[in-house]
C-alpha cells in the first residue's frame, strides 16, 4: 500500500469523525483508520481477513455502487451484521477503482444526512484522490503482467528486452536469482476467475494473473528456494481466502535461475509441479520441482509419458477394473516388496496377499521376482494418477 492511500483514509476519518476503510473494487482491504467508535462485524471481518465475503460484496453492489458517481447511502442489515454506512466511490476517469466506506454512528443519524455539503464534497475529493492512486497501481500491475508475458515467452529477444525494462524500472535486478511460482485459481460461480489480492505479497514479487493460473516471479538472492516456497504458501492462502471453495488450490515452485531471461525454464518446472500436485494431493499444496522425485518425468509430457509407461502388461492389469488388485500391487511395491509390511498396510492376511500377487503375475505376465519387471510396474502405478486422462481406453 502506498503511503498516500493511508493518508486519504486518515483525512476522511478526521473530516467525517467516523470509522473509514478503503477497499479496492474486488473488496480487498487497502487501508483503514483507527477509531474508538464501536464498529459492525463487516468492518471487523474486513480488517482481520483483509477482504469482504462474497455475500457482503453482493449486498453492497446491489445498491449500484459500482457505477455511482457520488455518495451512496447503504442501510443497515441486521442478519448480515451490516451497520448503515456511506459509500464514496473512488473513481478515476469514469472508472471505479475502489470504495471509501464510512460507518454510521447509529446515535447520530444517517451520515449522509448529517454531513454538510462542504464536508461531503471534500470527502468525495479524497475518494477521487484514492481512485487516481488505485488506477495508477492497476496500470502498473497490468504493465508488469505484459512484461512477464515476454520474459516467460519462447522468444529470447523479447525476454531480453522485457528483462531490461523491468530492471530499468527498478522492479528487479538482473543479477539476482529468480524462482518461478505457479498457483492454480479456481473458477467462480459466475464463470469468472477468483480475484486474489496479489498486492499483499512481498514487495518485489512480480505477478501475472491468467486464466486458471497465477504466475509469480520471486527474486530470492541467496535465500534460494525456501524464500519462493514461503511466497507460494502465501499466494495459495490468498487465493483460498478469495475462492468460494478453497480446496484443491496448489502451487508449483521451480528451481532458481541466475537471470530473468532464464526464468522460463523455472516456470516450466513450476507447471510440472502444479500438474503433479493436482494429481497427487500428497505432494501439495506447495510442490517443489526439486522434491518431485519420479514425478519430474511429467516434464516429458503426459501423453508421451503415458505411451511409455502404460505398456501392455500394465494395461491388462488396469483393464480388469479390480481396484483391490491394483492397490495391492502399488502397496506391495511401495513397501519394497515386503510381504509383512504390505499385508499390514492392506489389512489382509499374508496368504491373501500371496494369492493376489500370483493373480497379478498371471494377468500382467511380469516376473515379480525380477527387479526390472517390478520397476516397470511400480513406475506406471506411481505416475498413473497424473496420467489418468491420457491412459489408453484399453487401460480402463
Amino acid at each position: 500500500m502506498r503511503p498516500d492511500l493511508q493518508a486519504v483514509v486518515d483525512e476522511a476519518a478526521a473530516l467525517l469523525d467516523a470509522p473509514v476503510t478503503l477497499e479496492d473494487r474486488d473488496f480487498h482491504l487497502v487501508a483503514f483508520a483507527a477509531h474508538d467508535a464501536p464498529v459492525d462485524g463487516v468492518r471487523q471481518a474486513s480488517i482481520l481477513q483483509r477482504r469482504s465475503t462474497p455475500d457482503v460484496r453482493a449486498w453492497f453492489e446491489g445498491f449500484g455502487i459500482a457505477t455511482a458517481t457520488g455518495p451512496v447511502h447503504v442501510p443497515a442489515d441486521g442478519p448480515r451484521g451490516v451497520a448503515a454506512r456511506l459509500c464514496l466511490p473512488a473513481r478515476w476517469r469514469d472508472v471505479t477503482y475502489g470504495y471509501l466506506w464510512v460507518v454510521e454512528d447509529p446515535a447520530a443519524g444517517p451520515v449522509d444526512g448529517s454531513v454538510d455539503g462542504g464536508a461531503a464534497e471534500a470527502a468525495m475529493r479524497l475518494a477521487g484522490r484514492a481512485g487516481a492512486v488505485l488506477a495508477q497501481q492497476a496500470r502498473a500491475r497490468d504493465d508488469v503482467a505484459w512484461l512477464l508475458d515476454d520474459v516467460l515467452a519462447a522468444d529470447g529477444d523479447a525476454a531480453e528486452r522485457a528483462a531490461e525494462t523491468l530492471t530499468g524500472r527498478g522492479l528487479v535486478q538482473r543479477s539476482v536469482r529468480v524462482v518461478a511460482v505457479a498457483v492454480t485459481v479456481p473458477p467462480t460461480v459466475d464463470g469468472g476467475r477468483t480475484p486474489a489480492n496479489l498486492w499483499e505479497l512481498p514487495r518485489g514479487v512480480l505477478a501475472r494473473p491468467g486464466d486458471g493460473l497465477i504466475d509469480l516471479l520471486v527474486p530470492v538472492g541467496a535465500r534460494g528456494e525456501d524464500a519462493a516456497v514461503a511466497v507460494a504458501r502465501q499466494a495459495v492462502d490468498l487465493v483460498r481466502r478469495s475462492a468460494p471453495d478453497g480446496s484443491g488450490i496448489v502451487a508449483g515452485v521451480g528451481d532458481p535461475r541466475p537471470d530473468l531471461v532464464d526464468a522460463r525454464a523455472s516456470r516450466h518446472e513450476a507447471l510440472v509441479a502444479v500438474r503433479a500436485a493436482t494429481a497427487v494431493p500428497a505432494l501439495g499444496p506447495v510442490a517443489r520441482w526439486s522434491a518431485l522425485g519420479v514425478h519430474r518425468l511429467l516434464a516429458c509430457g503426459a501423453r508421451a509419458l503415458a505411451d511409455a509407461v502404460l505398456e501392455p502388461p500394465v494395461a491388462r492389469l488396469l483393464a480388469t477394473g479390480d481396484d483391490d488388485l491394483v492397490r495391492t500391487a502399488r502397496v506391495w511395491l511401495d513397501a519394497a516388496c515386503s510381504p509383512q509390511r504390505a499385508a499390514a498396510d492392506l489389512g489382509i492376511h499374508r496368504q491373501t496377499l500371496y494369492q493376489r500377487l500370483a493373480r497379478l503375475a498371471g494377468i500382467t505376465g511380469l516376473d515379480l521376482a525380477d527387479g526390472a519387471d517390478r520397476l516397470r510396474l511400480h513406475l506406471a502405478l506411481t505416475l498413473l494418477p497424473a496420467l489418468d486422462a491420457h491412459a489408453a481406453p484399453g487401460a480402463r
